[in-house]
């Protein structure tokens, strides 16, 4: 794991890029083979004049912006991180001939090309709507979902400038070459039609953990900071508005303030009775933190998920990641991530819910390809019980590369401890899809619908390739089935934005 991305945006502007650097690229394109040829218009997509949208572009995943949270007219508008703020939200504005004006959530003002240009690469800014032709745009259909903005002035396309997938590249107007970065898809914001929802259920989400109980639906994920969060809705959609409550708070603990990763609660049956154990990472308040991050458990006073907690037990005293409780023939063990040669997965039996009873053992290592794309990594193991089959789906490669991805450990032996009683499957059951735009899905979680008749995963994601290991991958969800051999069917990831049917029994 990395440090997670600042949220600060930097007081100055980028310095403007040289319009030859663009001619540059443009020339690689075409001496590439690329061919050019002209855009016709296609059928509007449906919009909805009402609605909030996030514009999101196809090279970089990131999402149209105002730049340094700006309301004055010729405010620059350029690509940040997908965080859904009012300056990142957009209104489109009938104006007449299939054309829109699209006004900012934040600023109320609306895109416009900066002097009416209609000069290649004349910047987009924002500015008061005067329904000029320089802020009017129609929407033309790109492949996949997506859709190019052109403006009717200039008759030229919204473009990222020279190809660039960092936060704060400048949004330029360019002829309409249908690029990648000329393409956006339009992300709706608010209510999904009854019965629906659409992903990301938690944006800054990473590492989820959601279990469906009497009545709700609970979700953490990691916060990189001091405290542990939970929310809850009675919908999965629900989730993606619902407040964050803090269930407890690390500050002040000696080996395990801060850096908060990867919680997971499970309801166990211990001496108290029926209480949930509630499993996290966390270290010191250091820049370099990964050296002390340890496993730790809290215990709930109730049978509420959302506790009240308190502090249980250090599960350790070495670097260990991404605890979870597997269960085989009554016993509990719990799983993590620690260093065997390289990041591997462990087991550890337990006595109770917070009591070690035995050595950590590895029970599994990145020996295939696919598990070493950018960094040699097995972690995130989470347990999969399916018609008497007690199987591991684990995330492998590393997470801030866009390969991380999900294996599969199935238990074909007797002694959960001894790794040879566990088969690897030699391809992975889950991984990117760029054609739908998620990239490094990984450290999963399940849980079943409302009504018991469907099984669930719940998942983190980043929208671009470039995309880290920080707090800008978000949770989604999708239902999976099964294969004939009773191993799960995770099908691949669903794009962002797509109304999805909720889960059966909501």
């Amino acid at each position: 794991m990395t440090s997670p991305a600042r949220t600060a945006r930097p007081p100055a502007r980028l310095r403007r890029q040289r319009l030859g650097l663009l001619l540059a690229v443009l020339a690689l394109l075409v001496g590439g083979g690329t061919t050019i040829t002209p855009q016709q218009a296609a059928a509007v997509p449906a919009i909805d004049t009402n609605a909030s949208y996030v514009l999101v572009n196809r090279n970089s995943g990131k999402a149209l912006d105002v730049y340094n949270l700006a309301t004055a007219d010729g405010a620059e508008i350029v690509q940040w991180a997908r965080n859904d703020g009012a300056w990142q939200q957009w209104q489109f504005i009938d104006a007449g001939g299939g054309y829109y004006r699209l006004r900012s959530r934040h600023s109320g003002k609306v895109l416009d090309v900066a002097g009416s240009s209609t000069a290649d690469g004349a910047g987009i800014v924002q500015w008061t709507d005067q329904n000029r032709a320089s802020q009017q745009f129609r929407l033309v259909d790109s492949p996949d979902g997506y859709v190019r903005l052109i403006n009717r002035n200039s008759g030229k396309a919204l473009d990222v400038l020279n190809f660039s997938t960092a936060d704060g590249a400048r949004v330029i107007q360019w002829p309409d070459l249908n690029g990648a970065n000329q393409q956006w898809q339009l992300v709706k914001l608010g209510a999904s039609t009854p019965g629906t929802f659409t992903n990301p259920i938690k944006r800054n989400g990473p590492d989820p953990w959601l279990q469906y109980h009497d009545g709700y639906y609970y979700l953490a994920t990691t916060t990189w900071n001091s405290t542990i969060t939970m929310r809850r809705s009675t919908t999965l959609g629900g989730l993606a508005t619902a407040p964050d409550t803090t269930v407890f708070n690390l500050a002040g603990r000696p080996n395990g303030c801060c850096n908060m990763w990867a919680p997971e609660f499970h309801l166990i049956d211990g001496p108290n009775g029926p209480r949930w154990y509630l499993y996290y990472v966390a270290g010191q308040n250091v820049a370099d933190y990964n050296p002390t991050q340890r496993l730790h458990v809290l215990e709930s006073e109730g049978t509420d998920p959302m506790g009240p907690y308190h502090f249980k037990a250090d599960l350790g005293n070495t670097w260990e990641l991404d605890p979870s409780i597997l269960r085989v023939n009554g016993k509990l063990y719990l799983l993590g991530s620690a260093i065997d040669g390289t990041q591997s997965l462990t087991i550890t039996p337990l006595s109770d819910p917070w009591t070690p009873s035995g050595a950590r053992r590895t029970i599994s290592s990145p020996t295939l390809s696919w598990e070493r794309q950018t960094g040699a990594v097995n972690e995130g193991a989470e347990p999969l019980y399916h018609n008497g089959r007690t199987m591991i789906v684990y995330s492998a490669s590393a997470c801030w590369g866009p390969d991380y991805k999900l294996g599969l450990l199935t238990f074909t032996g007797t002694d959960p401890l001894n790794r040879s009683h566990w088969t690897k499957s030699p391809n992975p059951v889950f991984q990117r899809n760029d054609a739908n735009g998620v990239y490094a899905p990984g450290h999963n979680g399940f849980f079943t619908s409302p009504d018991g008749t469907e099984d669930w995963i719940v998942y983190h994601a980043n929208d671009s390739a470039s995309g880290g290991c920080d707090m800008n991958r978000s949770t989604r969800a999708q239902r999976f089935t099964w294969n004939a051999d009773g191993t799960p069917n995770f099908g691949t990831p669903v794009r962002t934005g797509v109304e999805l049917p909720a889960p059966s029994g909501e």
